[in-house]
């Protein structure tokens, strides 16, 4: 009690004197002003992470919707474009971990910059193939390219064909094969991405930890909502940018246009791939700007500055006073970072709830990065609709309902306050609900086109063949026919004929884009004797039933993408909410180092291999050898893309239900502790006040742990 009376009078005489108040009004004046500038430091990183966030996301969004374009200009196959849609990923494993260790001790805005530049020189390179290989050649009939020369398609006789059209079709050939070679220019395409992958490594844990440090605690979700939901924009003019140059042949500018014999609704056509990818690398330069003039530090706000955990923190993770010090500390030499660098990892993978939430998100991202790898080219095959509107819909309908679902997930973290348990509720309701919808996606489908030989045969039954011998028939056995053509042309009996020659057509008219076919043996077995048996260029319209589908498919579809979306940033909080305050770089470095080599390296590759597995007719090269897919079986190619997306998003549910499970233990076990804290510290409080009754102001000067509030 003396001791105490002592403290008790020396505080009194402190406090009485003049000054202090006036030195408090300063304090409370120059604490204002640093608030303000806190804030706007912090809410322009914002605006310049939300820019790059968008331009990374324009890129990658343009790459997935060049896939198909990809595909067949370089004539390879899905599984082969998985392998290039993985080299990002690839990139990024490189350099992820020392990244998001050693940068969050350095500068990191310069860091962010940095790699921008690098991104934008992976982007550049992706669209250098175009320059060097020569123009595109699509599979034609003689008799459709501008000629005066009158080529029966049917050629029952080698005489029949003038000499020098034959000597015309075999030097296409051999200059075919003299440029082969440049198929193989795709590898710097695969370059380029792995350069991008590299580029956008530091972008995200550098950039979200930022923000998480120095922004208010309340407003870190809906900062990083804001973040996430600004970066889906970038996908909407991505794929709106794949349309537009799906549109534009992919030789513009090279070639005379007039001379093309194909439109952007023929399966052969190739769009201009390469110019989205030279807007995107001007997008990153210019976004990796500001950060160079942006400083290392920002000051903390003051709701930050008395403890170095958030009261959120606090509950689930437990900090000694070792750690303490150690993130405290301005610089760290090279050594004693590295020194600390296993321990740290060992802490990490310790934490169950970063582990379970790690293994569901390593799931729940191999079963979305297939799916929209592959969604452009499902809805080409499944719903018969060409590249440029399967571009358009996705950027104009789907991404937007992702944008939503984001920001919905961060404005709901913040409106009702929700804590680390009910992030991890969110997240998981979401992901059920999500594939609950995805499921009624398998009613929703198109049957196979009637294309004679594969799916029916020449006399109308249903069938489905195997192998390329049922492209023969009674009606063209008397035409020298190649079996490996790609060139399909629409019977009037509503069959697709591979070739006009395989169609037994014996004559035609017209040239180009407008031939018409005469007199098809083939087409001719399925009419009455009086019908002329003609044929038009271009496959046969998919059935009456397959629009409406397709428009099923979208409102679902929608629905499903915001759905899935709303746990995007309630996740996030709850990985940064449940790791140390000095390990949440790392672990945001190690969490997306997992997700990019299990996920999104193995995901597009897996799915490409099943793909394949529906196939009914592959391209051939022109020097011989597999080329790209022509033909998938419709009602396979659902089976096999939608079980495979949902078989994974089902398993990843069952970790997150357990991850809500050890927090809901880890929350009784710490609720129980804080209330036997509670209750004595209420005596200590109320001895405080009995020592203090004539000292009210001092209570209000001294910091209580209890004010902090919770997220």
């Amino acid at each position: 009690m003396e001791i105490s009376s002592k403290e008790n009078a020396q505080l009194f005489s402190n406090n009485t004197i003049l000054p202090v108040d006036r030195s408090s009004f300063k304090s409370e004046s120059s604490t204002s002003k640093e608030k303000q500038s806190c804030c706007g430091g912090i809410k322009i990183f914002l605006g310049a992470l939300s820019f790059v966030y968008f331009a990374k996301a324009l890129s990658g969004s343009y790459l997935k919707s060049t896939i198909t374009q990809i595909e067949r200009r370089f004539d390879i196959p899905s599984s082969l474009v998985g392998v290039i849609d993985g080299s990002f990923e690839i990139g990024n494993l490189l350099i992820i971990v020392f990244v998001s260790y050693f940068g969050a001790k350095l500068h990191r805005p310069r860091i962010i910059g940095a790699g921008c530049l690098i991104m934008s020189a992976g982007t550049f390179l992706i669209a250098m193939p175009q320059f060097f290989m020569g123009r595109y050649q699509y599979e034609r009939f003689p008799s459709t390219i501008n000629s005066t020369v009158s080529i029966s398609p049917c050629l029952q006789e080698k005489s029949q064909t003038p000499l020098s059209a034959l000597e015309k079709s075999q030097a296409k050939i051999n200059a075919g094969c003299e440029k082969e070679a440049g198929s193989s220019m795709w590898i710097y395409v695969l370059l380029g991405n792995l350069l991008r992958g590299i580029g956008e490594t530091p972008i995200q844990p550098l950039g979200i930890t930022y923000i998480d440090d120095y922004a208010i605690e309340e407003n870190a979700a809906l900062y990083i909502g804001c973040v996430q939901t600004l970066a889906i924009i970038g996908p909407i003019f991505g794929f709106l940018l794949g349309s537009l140059c799906a549109k534009l042949y992919v030789d513009i500018g090279f070639v005379d246009l007039d001379s093309i014999t194909i439109t952007h609704k023929d399966v052969q056509w190739v769009g201009a791939w390469w110019l989205g990818y030279l807007i995107a690398g001007v997008i990153s330069v210019l976004a990796g700007i500001p950060f160079w003039f942006l400083p290392k530090h920002l000051p903390k706000p003051e709701s930050r500055k008395d403890s170095s955990t958030s009261s959120e923190q606090s509950k689930f993770i437990t900090q000694d006073n070792k750690e303490q010090q150690k993130s405290y500390q301005p610089q760290m030499k090279f050594a004693e970072m590295a020194k600390d660098f296993l321990p740290s990892l060992k802490n990490l993978f310790g934490n169950p709830v970063y582990s379970l939430y790690l293994c569901a998100s390593i799931l729940h991202f191999n079963s979305l990065i297939g799916m929209v790898t592959y969604k452009p080219k499902y809805i080409e095959q499944q719903y018969g609709q060409t590249s440029s509107k399967t571009n358009f819909v996705i950027g104009l309908i789907n991404i937007p309902a992702v944008a939503f679902g984001i920001f919905s997930g961060g404005l709901i973290m913040k409106k009702f306050r929700i804590n680390v348990l009910g992030a991890a509720k969110i997240s998981l309701g979401s992901s059920f609900f999500g594939y609950l919808l995805l499921l009624s996606l398998f009613a929703m489908g198109c049957e196979n086109s009637d294309i004679a030989g594969l799916t029916i045969s020449y006399h109308g039954t249903k069938q489905k063949v195997d192998n390329e011998q049922g492209l023969l028939s009674e009606c063209n056995l008397g035409c020298m026919c190649s079996q490996n053509d790609w060139d399909p042309i629409c019977g009037e009996n509503g069959i697709t004929y591979i070739s006009a020659c395989l169609a037994g057509c014996q004559a035609s008219n017209g040239s180009g884009k407008n031939t018409v076919f005469f007199n098809c043996s083939c087409v001719g077995i399925l009419e009455s004797p009086s019908r002329s048996s003609s044929a038009v260029m271009g496959p046969c319209q998919k059935g009456n039933e397959c629009p409406k589908m397709f428009l099923y498919f979208l409102v679902i579809s929608v629905i499903t993408s915001y759905t899935l979306s709303v746990g995007g940033t309630p996740g996030y909080i709850l990985l940064l909410r449940c790791i140390k305050p000095h390990l949440k770089s790392f672990a945001l470095g190690i969490y997306t180092l997992a997700v990019r080599v299990l996920a999104g390296i193995p995901a597009p590759v897996y799915f490409g291999v099943a793909i394949d597995t529906t196939c009914l007719k592959w391209g051939s090269k022109r020097c011989g050898g597999r080329g790209a897919c022509r033909l998938y079986d419709s009602s396979a190619l659902r089976y096999m893309y939608l079980g495979l997306t949902l078989v994974l998003g089902t398993v990843s549910i069952f970790f997150s239900i357990a991850v809500l499970w050890v927090l809901r233990k880890k929350s009784a076990l710490q609720d129980e502790t804080l209330s036997a804290n509670g209750e004595r510290d209420t005596c200590v409080t109320k001895s405080r006040k009995d020592n203090f009754v004539n000292s009210d102001h001092l209570i209000q000067t001294t910091y209580w742990p209890e004010k902090e509030t919770r997220l």
